[in-house]
């Protein structure tokens, strides 16, 4: 294997964060796959991996590698391709991240259109309600809804969204109605584990709350709410299904915030790459079709 080939592989490895996930995917076997990436550290004379027995995860000087070494690949295929006369369909493996509820609705019916509409296209779809770490885990495109930190990552609005409060009209019945989000520090409030856990920001102020119960997946606060243990905020989407059965009501509608922009945020890199475009076009498509989503 020459050095183009231990890049592609220390490549795949960094994205499948195992030997053998990369190696099947390149048809090699795993110990073909470490050879590679240890003659690649040998020639750079630095640690790019560490491995322990159950994982794979990239050091500090593989991260900024993995960074450098898929935009160098980038332009060679890209390069390859104009050669070739290729049109760049999109092709290869594409991992895309996204929270659980929102990539679960929204998400995978466009990956999946897309693997039906791109035959060499693969997507690998992680959904996690938490901020992935692009480089360090291998990751294409992430869905991030919220204002972004400045980085040197690109982003592409591609929607937006809004909290909202709800509650079970069992919950309702037996505590009453609040009428002003001043009231809000009477009820039992529901959280989701650090998002907004000591301030709730609405149009007219924020209120100071103590949640009750904090859980660090908002399908799981949803069902809470439900079960009537008592005020949920949630994004719109999230609460939608269930306002529309009855099970939750929407509160104190007249002092939601502006609306949180959906993003498609992804290395610099990667965005001339045709999965990645393909992806964005699609996304922003899907949602075009969906102007009353949330009550927007």
């Amino acid at each position: 294997m020459d050095r183009i080939d231990h890049v592609r592989t220390f490549i795949a490895v960094a994205e499948q964060l195992s030997f053998a996930r990369a190696a099947r995917a390149l048809g090699i076997s795993p110990a073909a796959a470490s050879r590679a990436v240890m003659a690649l550290e040998t020639e750079l004379g630095a640690s790019l991996l560490r491995r322990t027995t159950r994982a794979v995860s990239l050091t500090s000087e593989g991260a900024d590698f993995l960074d450098r070494a898929r935009r160098a690949l980038a332009e060679l295929d890209d390069a390859a391709r104009a050669v070739r006369g290729e049109d760049g369909a999109p092709a290869g493996m594409l991992v895309v991240s996204a929270p659980v509820a929102f990539g679960r609705l929204h998400v995978t019916p466009v990956a999946a259109a897309l693997t039906r509409a791109h035959p060499g296209l693969s997507i690998r779809l992680l959904l996690a309600d938490r901020v992935v770490r692009i480089v360090e885990e291998g990751v294409d495109v992430a869905v991030r809804i919220g204002s972004l930190p400045d980085s040197n990552l690109r982003a592409v609005r591609i929607y937006e969204v809004r909290p909202v409060l709800v509650a079970s009209p069992a919950y309702l019945a037996a505590h009453g109605l609040p009428t002003a989000i001043e009231a809000l520090a009477s009820h039992h409030l529901l959280g989701f584990d650090g998002l907004e856990t000591h301030d709730w920001r609405f149009a007219t102020g924020a209120v100071r709350v103590a949640p009750r119960l904090l859980v660090n997946n908002a399908e799981a606060l949803v069902t809470a709410a439900v079960a009537g243990a008592g005020i949920a905020r949630v994004f719109c989407y999230q609460a939608d299904a269930e306002v529309a059965a009855g099970r939750l009501a929407y509160l104190l509608a007249e002092h939601e915030p502006p609306g949180t922009p959906v993003q498609l945020v992804f290395a610099a890199n990667r965005g001339r790459a045709p999965s990645v475009r393909a992806l964005i076009e699609a996304m922003r498509g899907y949602f075009a079709e969906r102007a009353a989503l949330c009550r927007a």
